[in-house]
């Protein structure tokens, strides 16, 4: 199971174009709210319906949280300590932890990208606390995975799926999307 955090002024094609590429591969896929509605008005104002509220969800049947980028998306989601301290004890367990554009910052001032290789939007380079910026569109190092922004979210669903089902069904994925 992956759970993709969805906060007020996130990204949404930086949501919802890894959760369809993560469906295509089989894997099972929930949007989750971090407010106590399950309506999220997206940056662009679009609002999306979550399919479940963080007080609702069982962390236990996870294997990877995925962070959406936008603003003020990215600072709502650092915000919620909840979501952050689940955050903080994945990567401690070794379990999948994900960010594109914005949010890998939300994962590099709480330490979850020490020693790692990490990319982000433009301008956030300096909150990846001691992460070695790659600028690729999009990294997967040890039990994380981060892209570059919106114009990467097909490269960062691909990485999604590379990590939780290997580099093979990402390719089948790749080539049944024509990318």
């Amino acid at each position: 199971m992956v759970y993709v955090f969805l906060a007020k002024g996130f990204e949404i094609v930086e949501a919802m174009t890894p959760v369809d590429i993560m469906k295509r591969a089989g894997i099972e896929v929930k949007t989750v709210s971090i407010s106590d509605e399950l309506i999220v008005e997206s940056s662009n104002k679009t609002r999306v319906f979550a399919d479940a509220m963080i007080a609702d969800i069982d962390f236990d049947k996870a294997d990877m949280l995925v962070l959406p980028g936008g603003m003020p998306g990215s600072d709502n989601l650092a915000a919620c300590r909840p979501l952050v301290e689940k955050l903080i004890s994945f990567n401690e367990e070794k379990k999948g932890v994900a960010a594109i554009c914005a949010a890998p910052y939300v994962l590099g001032v709480n330490g979850i990208l020490k020693g790692k290789k990490a990319t982000c939007f433009t301008g956030f380079e300096d909150r990846l606390k001691e992460a070695e910026y790659t600028g690729e569109k999009a990294v997967i190092s040890e039990n994380t995975v981060t892209a570059r922004g919106m114009g990467a979210s097909i490269e960062f669903g691909l990485a999604l799926v590379e990590y939780l089902k290997g580099k093979e069904e990402a390719e089948r994925i790749a080539e049944k999307i024509l990318f």
